[in-house]
Protein backbone atom coordinates (compact mmCIF):
# COMPACT_ATOMS: atom_id res chain seq x y z
CA UNK A 1 0.00 0.00 0.00
CA UNK A 2 0.98 3.28 -0.62
CA UNK A 3 2.31 5.49 2.06
CA UNK A 4 0.63 8.64 2.09
CA UNK A 5 0.31 11.55 4.68
CA UNK A 6 -1.84 14.17 2.53
CA UNK A 7 -5.09 13.83 4.21
CA UNK A 8 -7.11 15.00 0.27
CA UNK A 9 -5.08 11.79 -1.13
CA UNK A 10 -5.04 9.35 1.11
CA UNK A 11 -5.04 5.76 -0.77
CA UNK A 12 -3.71 7.62 -3.76
CA UNK A 13 -0.89 9.66 -4.49
CA UNK A 14 2.18 8.86 -1.71
CA UNK A 15 5.44 6.65 -1.50
CA UNK A 16 5.68 3.02 -2.29
CA UNK A 17 9.57 1.41 -1.92
CA UNK A 18 9.52 -1.53 -4.33
CA UNK A 19 12.66 -4.59 -4.54
CA UNK A 20 14.17 -5.03 -7.19
CA UNK A 21 11.64 -7.45 -9.60
CA UNK A 22 8.71 -6.75 -7.82
CA UNK A 23 5.93 -5.82 -9.62
CA UNK A 24 2.10 -4.62 -9.07
CA UNK A 25 -0.67 -6.92 -10.51
CA UNK A 26 -2.17 -5.33 -13.80
CA UNK A 27 -4.84 -2.50 -12.93
CA UNK A 28 -6.53 0.44 -13.81
CA UNK A 29 -7.86 3.82 -12.19
CA UNK A 30 -10.54 6.27 -12.79
CA UNK A 31 -7.21 9.68 -12.38
CA UNK A 32 -4.72 9.57 -14.60
CA UNK A 33 -1.38 9.26 -12.73
CA UNK A 34 2.47 9.81 -12.45
CA UNK A 35 4.83 7.45 -11.27
CA UNK A 36 8.32 8.75 -10.94
CA UNK A 37 11.43 6.73 -9.51
CA UNK A 38 13.18 8.66 -7.08
CA UNK A 39 15.55 6.24 -7.37
CA UNK A 40 16.00 3.07 -8.87
CA UNK A 41 14.20 1.97 -12.40
CA UNK A 42 10.39 1.70 -13.36
CA UNK A 43 8.81 -0.19 -16.26
CA UNK A 44 5.04 0.07 -17.24
CA UNK A 45 2.90 -2.39 -19.27
CA UNK A 46 -0.13 -2.04 -20.74
CA UNK A 47 -1.51 -3.60 -23.63
CA UNK A 48 -0.18 -0.89 -26.40
CA UNK A 49 3.65 -1.88 -24.97
CA UNK A 50 6.43 -1.37 -22.03
CA UNK A 51 8.08 1.99 -20.94
CA UNK A 52 10.85 2.67 -18.91
CA UNK A 53 11.59 5.26 -16.29
CA UNK A 54 14.49 5.72 -14.85
CA UNK A 55 15.15 8.41 -12.54
CA UNK A 56 15.01 11.29 -14.78
CA UNK A 57 11.80 10.39 -16.11
CA UNK A 58 8.37 10.08 -15.00
CA UNK A 59 5.71 7.29 -16.50
CA UNK A 60 2.26 8.89 -17.26
CA UNK A 61 -0.91 6.53 -17.41
CA UNK A 62 -3.65 8.21 -18.09
CA UNK A 63 -7.11 7.12 -16.43
CA UNK A 64 -9.00 3.71 -17.82
CA UNK A 65 -5.50 2.52 -19.46
CA UNK A 66 -5.13 -1.13 -17.63
CA UNK A 67 -1.30 -1.50 -16.75
CA UNK A 68 1.20 -3.14 -14.22
CA UNK A 69 4.28 -1.56 -12.69
CA UNK A 70 7.54 -3.56 -12.25
CA UNK A 71 10.51 -2.40 -10.26
CA UNK A 72 14.44 -2.78 -11.24
CA UNK A 73 17.00 -2.24 -8.42
CA UNK A 74 15.17 -0.77 -5.55
CA UNK A 75 12.82 1.74 -6.27
CA UNK A 76 11.57 4.43 -4.38
CA UNK A 77 8.20 4.88 -6.28
CA UNK A 78 6.79 8.43 -6.15
CA UNK A 79 2.78 8.33 -6.83
CA UNK A 80 1.08 11.34 -8.02
CA UNK A 81 -2.79 11.13 -8.93
CA UNK A 82 -3.75 14.33 -11.12
CA UNK A 83 -7.27 15.75 -11.37
CA UNK A 84 -8.47 15.60 -14.78
CA UNK A 85 -8.41 19.45 -14.81
CA UNK A 86 -4.73 19.14 -14.30
CA UNK A 87 -4.05 15.98 -15.99
CA UNK A 88 -5.61 17.07 -19.58
CA UNK A 89 -2.50 18.85 -20.47
CA UNK A 90 -0.91 15.44 -20.69
CA UNK A 91 -0.58 13.05 -23.38
CA UNK A 92 -4.38 11.02 -24.04
CA UNK A 93 -1.96 8.14 -24.02
CA UNK A 94 1.11 6.68 -21.84
CA UNK A 95 3.85 8.23 -22.14
CA UNK A 96 7.60 8.75 -20.34
CA UNK A 97 7.98 12.24 -19.82
CA UNK A 98 11.45 13.93 -18.98
CA UNK A 99 11.90 15.03 -15.23
CA UNK A 100 13.79 18.47 -14.56
CA UNK A 101 15.61 19.59 -11.62
CA UNK A 102 12.41 21.26 -10.81
CA UNK A 103 9.84 18.81 -11.86
CA UNK A 104 12.17 16.23 -9.64
CA UNK A 105 11.77 18.58 -6.48
CA UNK A 106 8.09 19.04 -6.89
CA UNK A 107 7.56 15.52 -7.16
CA UNK A 108 9.37 14.90 -3.84
CA UNK A 109 6.87 17.92 -2.16
CA UNK A 110 3.78 16.51 -3.14
CA UNK A 111 4.51 12.69 -2.16
CA UNK A 112 6.30 13.70 1.06
CA UNK A 113 5.64 13.60 4.67
CA UNK A 114 5.16 17.52 5.01
CA UNK A 115 1.14 18.20 4.95
CA UNK A 116 0.11 20.94 2.88
CA UNK A 117 -3.20 22.81 1.96
CA UNK A 118 -5.03 21.93 -0.53
CA UNK A 119 -4.78 24.99 -2.66
CA UNK A 120 -0.93 24.86 -2.05
CA UNK A 121 -1.58 20.79 -3.53
CA UNK A 122 -3.01 22.40 -6.61
CA UNK A 123 -0.82 24.95 -7.53
CA UNK A 124 2.14 22.65 -7.03
CA UNK A 125 0.64 20.28 -9.55
CA UNK A 126 -0.51 22.97 -11.97
CA UNK A 127 3.83 23.96 -11.53
CA UNK A 128 4.71 20.17 -12.62
CA UNK A 129 2.37 19.71 -15.34
CA UNK A 130 3.61 22.81 -17.12
CA UNK A 131 7.26 22.02 -16.13
CA UNK A 132 6.66 18.29 -17.85
CA UNK A 133 5.29 19.89 -20.43
CA UNK A 134 7.89 22.20 -22.15
CA UNK A 135 10.23 19.54 -21.96
CA UNK A 136 10.33 17.50 -25.42
CA UNK A 137 9.84 14.27 -24.32
CA UNK A 138 12.65 11.33 -25.27
CA UNK A 139 10.70 8.26 -25.76
CA UNK A 140 11.28 4.87 -23.99
CA UNK A 141 8.65 3.28 -25.72
CA UNK A 142 8.25 -0.39 -26.50
CA UNK A 143 5.58 -1.21 -28.59
CA UNK A 144 4.16 -4.72 -28.03
CA UNK A 145 3.65 -6.49 -32.06
CA UNK A 146 -0.08 -8.10 -32.54
CA UNK A 147 1.12 -9.68 -35.50
CA UNK A 148 2.60 -12.82 -35.05
CA UNK A 149 5.05 -12.72 -37.28
CA UNK A 150 6.09 -9.27 -35.28
CA UNK A 151 6.09 -11.61 -32.25
CA UNK A 152 8.17 -14.16 -33.36
CA UNK A 153 11.19 -12.11 -34.50
CA UNK A 154 10.54 -9.48 -31.68
CA UNK A 155 10.72 -12.92 -29.30
CA UNK A 156 14.17 -13.50 -30.85
CA UNK A 157 15.42 -10.54 -30.03
CA UNK A 158 14.14 -10.43 -26.49
CA UNK A 159 16.17 -13.65 -25.62
CA UNK A 160 19.28 -12.00 -27.15
CA UNK A 161 19.46 -8.30 -27.55
CA UNK A 162 22.74 -8.70 -29.12
CA UNK A 163 21.99 -10.62 -32.01
CA UNK A 164 22.70 -8.85 -35.24
CA UNK A 165 20.85 -10.53 -37.31
CA UNK A 166 19.49 -8.43 -40.29
CA UNK A 167 15.82 -8.01 -41.21
CA UNK A 168 16.01 -10.71 -44.57
CA UNK A 169 17.47 -12.97 -41.99
CA UNK A 170 15.37 -12.21 -39.15
CA UNK A 171 12.22 -12.84 -42.12
CA UNK A 172 13.59 -16.23 -43.11
CA UNK A 173 13.84 -17.52 -39.40
CA UNK A 174 10.41 -16.54 -38.80
CA UNK A 175 8.88 -17.47 -42.50
CA UNK A 176 8.26 -14.46 -44.10
CA UNK A 177 9.91 -11.82 -46.41
CA UNK A 178 12.01 -9.02 -44.89
CA UNK A 179 9.69 -6.61 -47.31
CA UNK A 180 6.64 -7.74 -45.50
CA UNK A 181 8.45 -7.04 -41.71
CA UNK A 182 9.65 -3.95 -42.69
CA UNK A 183 5.98 -2.85 -43.34
CA UNK A 184 4.76 -3.60 -40.30
CA UNK A 185 7.45 -2.50 -37.93
CA UNK A 186 6.09 0.60 -39.91
CA UNK A 187 2.11 0.64 -39.83
CA UNK A 188 1.80 -1.85 -36.55
CA UNK A 189 4.66 0.21 -34.21
CA UNK A 190 4.93 3.35 -35.70
CA UNK A 191 8.66 3.14 -36.13
CA UNK A 192 11.44 1.32 -38.41
CA UNK A 193 12.84 -2.17 -37.54
CA UNK A 194 15.95 -0.59 -36.72
CA UNK A 195 14.09 2.05 -34.31
CA UNK A 196 12.65 -0.71 -32.62
CA UNK A 197 15.73 -2.58 -32.10
CA UNK A 198 17.42 0.34 -31.12
CA UNK A 199 14.71 0.82 -28.12
CA UNK A 200 14.80 -3.10 -27.41
CA UNK A 201 18.32 -2.81 -26.36
CA UNK A 202 18.15 0.75 -24.61
CA UNK A 203 15.67 -1.29 -22.54
CA UNK A 204 17.61 -4.00 -21.84
CA UNK A 205 20.95 -1.82 -20.91
CA UNK A 206 18.75 0.23 -18.50
CA UNK A 207 18.32 -3.26 -16.58
CA UNK A 208 21.72 -4.02 -17.07
CA UNK A 209 22.99 -1.20 -15.47
CA UNK A 210 20.58 -1.35 -12.71
CA UNK A 211 22.22 -4.57 -12.12
CA UNK A 212 25.91 -2.65 -11.43
CA UNK A 213 26.78 -4.49 -15.07
CA UNK A 214 30.02 -2.35 -16.26
CA UNK A 215 29.62 -0.15 -19.05
CA UNK A 216 31.48 -2.06 -21.48
CA UNK A 217 29.82 -5.27 -20.47
CA UNK A 218 26.89 -3.91 -21.03
CA UNK A 219 27.34 -2.21 -24.54
CA UNK A 220 28.15 -5.70 -25.40
CA UNK A 221 25.49 -7.69 -24.02
CA UNK A 222 23.07 -5.24 -25.89
CA UNK A 223 25.02 -5.49 -29.40
CA UNK A 224 26.89 -2.34 -29.41
CA UNK A 225 30.42 -2.84 -30.81
CA UNK A 226 32.25 -1.05 -28.69
CA UNK A 227 31.24 1.30 -25.73
CA UNK A 228 31.23 4.26 -27.50
CA UNK A 229 29.01 4.05 -30.06
CA UNK A 230 26.75 2.25 -26.75
CA UNK A 231 27.45 5.77 -24.81
CA UNK A 232 26.28 7.90 -28.18
CA UNK A 233 23.16 5.96 -28.55
CA UNK A 234 22.38 6.13 -25.16
CA UNK A 235 22.64 9.65 -24.47
CA UNK A 236 20.82 10.55 -27.38
CA UNK A 237 17.96 9.36 -25.88
CA UNK A 238 18.53 9.60 -22.29
CA UNK A 239 20.01 12.82 -21.71
CA UNK A 240 22.26 11.64 -20.04
CA UNK A 241 25.61 9.09 -20.10
CA UNK A 242 25.30 5.42 -18.53
CA UNK A 243 27.91 6.65 -15.73
CA UNK A 244 25.89 9.41 -14.81
CA UNK A 245 22.59 7.37 -14.83
CA UNK A 246 24.30 4.22 -12.54
CA UNK A 247 25.37 7.54 -10.33
CA UNK A 248 21.70 9.69 -10.15
CA UNK A 249 19.76 6.36 -9.97
CA UNK A 250 21.15 5.44 -6.45
CA UNK A 251 21.01 8.79 -4.78
CA UNK A 252 18.54 9.41 -1.70
CA UNK A 253 15.89 11.94 -2.01
CA UNK A 254 15.85 14.06 0.52
CA UNK A 255 12.59 14.62 2.33
CA UNK A 256 10.70 17.86 2.33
Amino acid sequence: MLESRQPDDVHSSGTLVLEHGQYSPSHQHERGHLAYPATGILSVTTSEGTWVAPSNRAAWTPGGFQHQHRAYGRTDMRVLFLPPTIGDALPRRPAVLVVSSLAREVFLALTGPAWRQAGIRRHLQHVLVDELAIVPERPLRLPRPADDRLRAVADLLHADPADSSTLPELGRAVGTSARTLSRLFHEELGMSFRHWRTQLRLHHSLLLLANDRSITATAHACGWSNPSSFIDAFTAVLGQTPGQYQDQRTRTPERP
